[in-house]
């Protein structure tokens, strides 16, 4: 015993000595940061004369930036570790575009498209527009890249000058959306699926319950994305003087242009308009230096990146009032709604509500839009936030619901009694339906020698995913979530002064283009959130007014950490930016997708307003 006790004593000093080691070495790393931190003088940013504005678009293009931990994502930059992929603030996009228009330093813009991985269609849009603009002031857009996808070409289309790679190529695949279907694999792991729902195009949990797409949710995905994709087209075809036959998306036609090119694809882009010159990359860094001159290192053309350009006009996404003159708040929603306080990136539905609160509250605010990019999620949490709504609306303060890419289920629910709603053109919204879902595991477990066995005092149901459920009990489900629909119908029909008929012929789940939602009488303007903010203005009664964005405010701790190592990462060494995945890395993103959605199920009911065929970005 005494030699065991020996080892083991011994193992423990190497233990502990190893843990010493590391917590030596986490703290002299801590302490050359202090002092690299206090020690490093920040160069001041410099613009310079004739230089390009450069859109460094490296991620998906947001309505909020998802919160992350400052010491994870420092960390994760040091170390190169994954993390969550990049996203870029759609406001500073707008407002660097906007003021580099009558900066007379800012020569033109360049569109780094590399690696942008896409946004909704009308953010898309958006950063369009801003760029036709900046264009009237007579100054260049060009952009250059090795290869295009879709959302990367439908900005470079708006660019004076297009180039690409000798080797690269561009080709239109069009708009829909696949999903992975589990019944087979839950039935193999002998998983019972229970669902409730209420809505024939209600197909959000389809992938649990089939092998294949339904017939509803197929007519809904033709509708869709046909609809959306004619506008990417008729966009492209009045930016650019593009092969009709390349549009079409008929293969035959595809297939005709590129065998007159002899099948080369660069070739193909170049004579059917999508691109005007195919320069190597040397090539295109001897146009750019020939537009602007050297920079100060005499080694490229002179340039500075849109967040650098932000920076050095201290600018932000909404700059703070001056407390001279009253406020139009703006409150955020983007992401799935689900029940409790939440980060940025996700809806809680307390922490969402209590935002909504501080609105009301604040007696500059006269009025407040709620910017909603959301499929939806948790019933409850829902209409948490809508009664918020109905609280500032008592309170005398309107509210002016403004749809981004997506305000679907929950996210209509939350925009549903508002003053009014505006949605873009391309927005996906409706999907007026709920449904429940939760798994349980009495015959896995069975396979395995495990059983459950116990006493109730009652014969009422008890969701136990230990335990199967009887007839009685999946009966008391349904008429729960046929109840829920009903109040979800009702409660839009009172909101937007239509029968409770009128508004079930299209709710049932089904989702529509915020045009069409608009001839449905399911919103009341198209159009995008500056005219929101004009429109609550109005509603106030406010000719002048000020903007004022309502954040989460940080806790000290979170405060400190952003503070600190945020200073700390300028300190790292500049690493390359990260690269689109491989198609079987996306392929394995999807599915993980797919299994963290399950875990935002955390309705206190049970009850989902989620729309399947909406982005989760």
């Amino acid at each position: 015993m005494s030699g065991i006790a020996s080892v083991f004593k011994k193992l423990f000093g190497l233990v502990n000595a190893i843990r010493k080691i590391i917590v030596n070495i986490v703290f002299f790393i801590v302490l050359i940061l202090v002092i690299g931190i206090f020690a490093a003088e920040e160069e001041p940013i410099v613009v310079p004369e004739n230089g390009v504005l450069v859109l460094e678009l490296n991620g998906f293009l947001v309505e909020e930036e998802t919160w992350v931990d400052p010491v994870d994502q420092f960390f994760n930059e040091a170390f190169g570790g994954g993390g969550e992929p990049p996203e870029i603030l759609l406001a500073d996009l707008l407002i660097a575009i906007e003021n580099a228009a009558s900066d007379e330093r800012i020569s033109g813009i360049q569109l780094n498209l590399t690696n942008f991985m896409g946004g909704g269609f009308n953010k898309l849009k958006q950063v369009g527009l801003a760029l036709q603009q900046f264009r009237e002031t007579g100054k260049p857009v060009i952009t250059y890249a090795d290869s295009y996808g879709q959302n990367q070409y439908y900005l470079a289309a708006h660019a004076d000058n297009l180039y690409m790679n000798p080797l690269g190529m561009m080709m239109f695949e069009g708009f829909g959306s696949y999903r992975l279907y589990f019944k087979e694999l839950l039935e193999k792991l002998k998983v019972s699926t229970h669902v409730f729902k209420v809505g024939a195009y209600k197909s959000a949990v389809e992938p649990y319950t089939r092998n294949d797409m339904s017939d509803q949710a197929r007519e809904a995905n033709q509708v869709l994305y046909d609809e959306l994709w004619q506008a990417y087209i008729s966009d492209l075809a009045n930016l650019r003087d593009i092969d009709a036959r390349i549009l079409s998306g008929d293969i035959n036609d595809f297939n005709t242009v590129l065998a007159e090119q002899n099948n080369d694809f660069a070739l193909l882009a170049k004579s059917s308009g999508l691109v005007d010159e195919l320069y190597s990359r040397e090539q295109f860094r001897q146009e750019m230096i020939s537009l602007t001159g050297l920079d100060k290192d005499e080694k490229s053309w002179r340039q500075i990146s849109h967040h650098q350009y932000l920076k050095s006009l201290n600018g932000e996404a909404f700059v703070e009032n001056d407390k001279k003159r009253k406020n139009i708040a703006i409150v955020v929603a983007r992401g799935v709604i689900v029940d409790g306080s939440q980060k940025a990136g996700m809806i809680g539905g307390d922490s969402t509500a209590e935002l909504l609160r501080q609105a009301r509250l604040d007696d500059d605010v006269k009025a407040v839009v709620l910017r909603i990019d959301s499929p939806g999620g948790s019933g409850f949490a829902s209409e948490i936030i809508r009664q918020e709504v109905l609280e500032l609306q008592k309170a005398g303060k309107p509210v002016i619901a403004s749809m981004s890419s997506v305000a679907a289920s929950g996210g209509y629910w939350i925009a549903a009694s508002a003053d009014e709603i505006w949605a873009a053109p391309s927005t996906i919204t409706g999907s007026i339906g709920v449904f429940g879902m939760f798994f349980t595991f009495e015959n896995s477990l069975a396979e395995i020698g495990v059983y459950n066995d116990g006493y109730h005092t009652t014969n009422l149901p008890v969701l136990d995913i230990t335990k199967g459920l009887d007839d009685n009990a999946k009966r008391v489900v349904q008429l729960s979530i046929e109840k829920f629909y009903k109040d979800f119908v009702s409660m839009v029909a009172e909101s937007r002064d239509m029968s409770y008929e009128e508004v079930h012929a299209v709710a049932q789940g089904r989702v529509w283009t915020g045009s069409q939602a608009l001839e449905h009488g399911l919103v009341d303007q198209l159009g995008e959130l500056n005219d929101a903010i004009r429109a609550a203005a109005q509603y106030a009664d406010l000719t002048e007014y000020d903007v004022k964005l309502i954040e989460p405010e940080l806790s000290p701790r979170d405060q400190f950490m952003r503070e600190f190592f945020g200073q700390a990462s300028i300190l790292l060494p500049v690493k390359p930016t990260q690269k689109l995945g491989s198609p079987i890395e996306m392929q394995l993103q999807g599915v993980w997708k797919e299994v963290k959605l399950l875990d935002k199920f955390n309705d206190p009911n049970g009850v989902y307003a989620l729309c399947e065929l909406c982005p989760l970005q």
